[in-house]
């Protein structure tokens, strides 16, 4: 047995979020949006994007030979079956491309065999042959997948691989298909093929992983291990069933642990956050919180022993930069189990310099809210501190009147009445919308460089006399983040009452932080 080397230690990054992250159900994208996310795929250093499945409809037709046409450096790959028509389809679509690649492929186990395809062996072995040979007239990049190649047998599997070398392929994909396999499965499948397949070095190998048992990234990383040189991988993770390898999980394992893996990746990691935040808006799949990489506790410290080693030493506690795949920093979370240190530095940020005993003081209620509060927020901590927020004599301005047009004709108008330290002021202005209106014209009436960071809105009650509850929060430009709160049964009040709420916590604090430091 002689082991097939790879031909070198870079790892080709093969992402199909365009192919296969399309067929979760519910994540069908429209030309625009697959355009939108090649072009990003693209710009980060993808080698390999799977735009579609040619032959699945004219919209992927005309979306693979449109990104074709406009990708500047990846390889531009169609999906086809070992059929005629589909190799002719994906030939087509592909051709406007720089660089272009037919991806075939047809099942080797015998469970497909038997029950979905209803084909020999021998039958298989004949339309691999022919089937490689037909999409080489097209393009002399030609990738072949075995479906299902980890429930396949070993040495069919391997004489269904050498079939396709011997045609032409010089990509050969062994795929988890259904999700079923280990890293142990992985490492074995690929040393034993690369390894008695005759003509194995004159091709790239393959793994693309499913995730039924939560194993994609590690039997990629096994593929990795085994000899395999490319990765095929989706933005978020996304795909079918329980989804695909996640591109971010692969490229910054590969890039963290280089001194482990010892091979090199080109994907430009600062657009990872990018990628994910456009495909997760695009489908509607929110990534979940503690989702690696890119979810947002992701880099999120809230224990009091964390916060306290990130705050010495983020090395402590982190294992990648946040600003690595495209994070500004760190966030430690305001918390029940944030320490002292924590707070203290919090406390820096806010502008707060407290002696020992009115900081253990403070500290000691922080503990007793957040008992009681998920998280704790900027002007939570304020409130702590400063006796005075939230006090009502402390609030300089107040909602006198509102009076708003709204509709589907005419402008959105708002005319604002408050009372500013005691004295009536009125302005009327023009918005997007009702909600734009009456926030402008308060803005109008109280200057302020606060920009707007949240809105929200929910029902307290059901029905349609229901009592809106609205939160504002605003953000100065030192990011510090101050909440205001308004309730009322009409939702343009409530807005305004939780505007103006959020804009006296916001005085209150510049009247007490401004003198001593500018520029918040």
């Amino acid at each position: 047995m002689t082991k097939a080397k790879p031909r070198n230690d870079k790892i080709i990054i093969f992402d199909t979020t365009l192919r296969d992250g399309e067929q979760s159900p519910g994540a069908t994208m429209t030309l625009e949006e697959k355009i939108l996310v090649a072009d990003v795929l693209d710009q980060m250093g993808v080698d390999v994007i799977e735009a579609g499945f040619a032959m699945a409809s004219d919209g992927d037709f005309e979306a693979v030979k449109a990104i074709a046409a406009r990708t500047k450096k990846a390889v531009v790959c169609s999906l086809a079956r070992c059929k005629p028509d589909d190799i002719a389809r994906a030939g087509e679509a592909v051709k406007p491309a720089k660089r272009g690649r037919i991806h075939t492929f047809i099942s080797t186990s015998d469970i497909h065999l038997k029950y979905q395809f209803k084909l020999t062996r021998a039958e298989v072995l004949e339309i691999i042959t022919n089937m490689v040979k037909l999409a080489k007239k097209y393009t002399d990049d030609v990738e072949w997948s075995a479906m299902d190649a980890t429930r396949s047998d070993l040495l069919y599997l391997t004489k269904a691989v050498e079939a396709a070398i011997k045609a032409g392929a010089t990509t050969i994909n062994l795929p988890d298909t259904v999700g079923y396999a280990t890293p142990d499965d992985i490492r074995m499948m690929f040393t034993y093929v690369m390894g008695h397949a005759k003509g194995a070095e004159k091709a790239v190998f393959s793994f693309h992983g499913q995730n039924d048992l939560g194993l994609a990234t590690a039997n990629t990383l096994a593929a990795i291990r085994a000899g395999a040189r490319q990765a095929e991988v989706t933005i978020n993770g996304i795909g079918e069933r329980a989804g695909n390898t996640a591109l971010e999980e692969v490229v910054m394992a590969l890039k963290t642990r280089q001194d482990s893996y010892g091979v090199s990746c080109g994907v430009k990691s600062e657009f990872i956050m990018r990628a994910s935040k456009l495909v997760s808006g695009i489908t509607g799949f929110t990534v979940q919180n503690n989702k690696a990489i890119v979810g947002a506790n992701a880099f999120a410290h809230e224990s009091g022993i964390h916060q306290d080693g990130m705050l010495k030493n983020r090395n402590t506690y982190e294992i990648m930069t946040p600003e690595s795949v495209g994070l500004g920093k760190s966030d430690l979370v305001m918390g029940k189990h944030s320490g002292r240190a924590a707070f203290r530095d919090k406390l820096k940020e806010l502008g707060f310099n407290l002696g020992d005993n009115a900081f253990e003081d403070a500290f000691n209620r922080f503990k007793q809210l957040a008992d009681k509060k998920k998280k704790i927020y900027d002007d939570d901590i304020m409130a702590l501190v400063d006796d005075r927020a939230g006090r009502a004599e402390e609030e300089r301005v107040r909602l006198h009147a509102l009076d708003v047009h709204c509709g589907t004709k005419g402008a959105q108008i708002a005319t604002v009445t408050l009372l500013v330290d005691g004295k009536k002021l009125v302005l009327t202005e023009h918005g997007d919308g009702p909600v734009d209106a009456t926030f402008k014209a308060i803005r109008g009436l109280v200057p302020h460089e606060a920009r707007l960071a949240l809105y929200q809105v929910n029902a307290v009650t059901e029905g349609i006399d229901a009592q809106a509850e609205v939160a504002v929060r605003l953000a100065t430009k030192k990011g510090i983040l101050i909440n205001g709160n308004g309730a009322d049964t009409d939702t343009l009040v409530a807005s305004a009452l939780a505007y103006i709420a959020a804009l006296n916590k916001l005085l209150n604090y510049q009247e007490r932080i401004v003198p001593e430091r500018s520029g918040v």
